[in-house]
This record gives C-alpha cells, structure tokens and sequence, in this order.
C-alpha cells in the first residue's frame, strides 16, 4: 500500500512538472509587434489628418499657440500592439488561452525613451492562432521634445512618432508581461522589444 501511494504521489509531482514545462513553453510562443497608432490628440486638437498648419483651424492653432506659451503641450495619441497566440492545439502543442495581467511598457523614440506607463486592466489572448489587440494609452507632454516649439515641429514630431501619415519605424516599446496562467502569473525574466513590421 505504501509502494502504491509513493508511486502515486510521483505520478502527480511527474504530471505537475509536464504541465508547468508545457505552460512555459506555450507563453514563450506568444509574439507581440506594433500594428499602428492613432487618435493623437495635441492640448485638445485632433491631429491624426494634419499634413501643414494650412489644415488647422483658427481655433485649433489658438489651442496649439495657448500651449506653446504656457510652455506645455499635452499629447494623447494610442499604440495598436498586435499579440499572437499560436497555441491552438496544432503543431503538437495544446491549446493554451493566455490572459496578460500586466504589460508595463517604456516608449523609445530614435532610441530615447520618452515615457512609461501599463495597460489598465488585463487583455485576454485566445489560444486560436488569432491576433487581438492590445490597446496602449500613451500620455505625454511633448513641448520638452520639441526643439523650436514652433508648428512644423510638432508636426514633424508626431510624424516621427507614428502620427499624420508617418511611420512607426521610429518608435519601439520595452515590455516586461506578466501572465496569468493555469499554475499561476508567470512574469517575464527580462523586457522583449516590440517593433512594427515583424513579431519579435
């Protein structure tokens, strides 16, 4: 009887093991890459269809102008993160639904990290070979970026940072997740980048 219940009680530590390699497997698959952004708003002004300061309105540029001389320039805008999971049960992993209980990110611009922050409640990826969204709120004040705190430079600022028509080549993010999963919230050991183009 007792051979039995330690051969039992190997099994379960054994099986327990299986699981919990398999878990980190699964979560180690899930990639992440920057989809686009939008809705930049600067003190208040809808800019996403800005190309020149012909596109302003007199209000809008009394907006932008009150801001520059009160010497702050509050922006808004949001970054589309993409996630994938592609553990759908094929391939000869199982099915893994992973839900990130934490994503704290930090923005770099050019290389030149520009502000920080988290998502503000947590984001469920389906384990369907799917991608979701993950909505980052980017809050900043943009007025110590820019060099001559003229209109062209805002303009030139937000094109760099995704915005009016730009790229997002020149912004990445440096995430460290935290994801809750069957055997409890795993947290990543370093930051992974996050980029446009490809998934990490």
């Amino acid at each position: 009887m007792r051979k039995v219940f330690l051969i039992s009680v190997l099994m379960v530590l054994f099986l327990s093991d299986c699981s919990v390699l398999n878990t980190i497997q699964n979560i180690t698959r899930l990639k992440y890459r920057i989809q686009s952004t939008e809705n930049y708003r600067v003190n208040g002004v809808l800019v996403d269809n800005k190309k020149s300061i012909k596109d302003f309105t007199p209000v809008e540029l009394l907006k932008l102008s009150s801001g520059i001389a009160k010497g702050s320039l509050p922006a808004t805008f949001i970054i589309n993160v993409e996630a994938v999971n592609p553990n759908d049960g094929k391939g000869g992993y199982p099915r893994t639904d992973i839900n990130i209980i934490k994503f704290p990110w930090r923005l770099f611009l050019n290389d030149k990290e520009i502000v920080d922050g988290n998502i503000s409640s947590p984001v469920s990826v389906p384990g369907k070979g799917e991608s979701i969204i993950i909505p980052i709120q980017v809050q900043i004040d943009i007025i110590k970026l820019i060099k001559e705190k003229s209109f062209e430079d805002i303009i030139a600022l937000l094109q760099k940072l995704g915005g009016i028509h730009g790229t997002t080549s020149n912004i990445k993010l440096l995430v460290k997740p935290s994801l809750g999963t069957s055997i409890g919230n795993i947290e990543y050991p370093d930051e992974i980048t996050i980029a446009d183009k490809s998934f990490n």
